[in-house]
């Protein structure tokens, strides 16, 4: 079991340091009064070529859309992780809190690695109360998004978040 993924978004650098501590350039940075969004190319991924993500600390929330490379494709048109998501006025930090959403537009959410957080909280890699809070995150965003027909976008647009994507 691995300890929760903390990652560092530098909009001085224009760098993004993931949880193995690889810093890679960022090729956009935008921040608004409810999050940062972030574009950047993932050299060495097999799986995609490109990411685009939206802290959203208010509601818990990291989206993401992965540009995937031909024949690594996944039925999946946003992918949300859970957990905390720290502003700051140069640096913004992110720890994972091990539950992902599968959002299907219009179909469908499916929740992830509900086995892990339990896995972490049983073994003190996180406590009971953030435990409960992601529980309590995912179901939100799950009520959140079947009220809306399973539409990112409609949902957030009720919470005041308007969030764009590289066409």
């Amino acid at each position: 079991m691995h300890a929760p993924k903390h990652e560092t978004f530098d909009l001085v650098a224009r760098t993004n340091t993931d949880p193995k501590g690889i810093v890679r350039a960022v090729d956009v940075y935008s921040v608004e009064p409810w999050g940062l969004y972030m574009a950047r190319p993932t050299p060495g991924r097999a799986q995609f070529h490109y990411l685009e993500s939206w802290l959203l600390p208010s509601l818990g929330l990291r989206a993401t859309v992965f540009h995937f490379n031909p024949g690594h494709e996944r039925d999946q048109d946003f992918y949300l992780d859970v957990g905390r998501f720290t502003p700051g006025p140069t640096e913004w930090h992110a720890e994972d809190h091990y539950l992902d959403l599968v959002i299907r537009t219009g179909v469908e959410v499916e929740i992830c690695d509900v086995d892990e957080l339990l896995t972490a909280v049983r073994h003190g890699l996180l406590t009971p109360e953030t435990g409960e809070q992601a529980v309590q995150t995912a179901v939100s965003a799950i009520d959140g998004l079947s009220r809306h027909g399973y539409d990112l976008q409609r949902w957030l647009d009720t919470e005041g978040m308007t969030l764009t994507w590289r066409a």
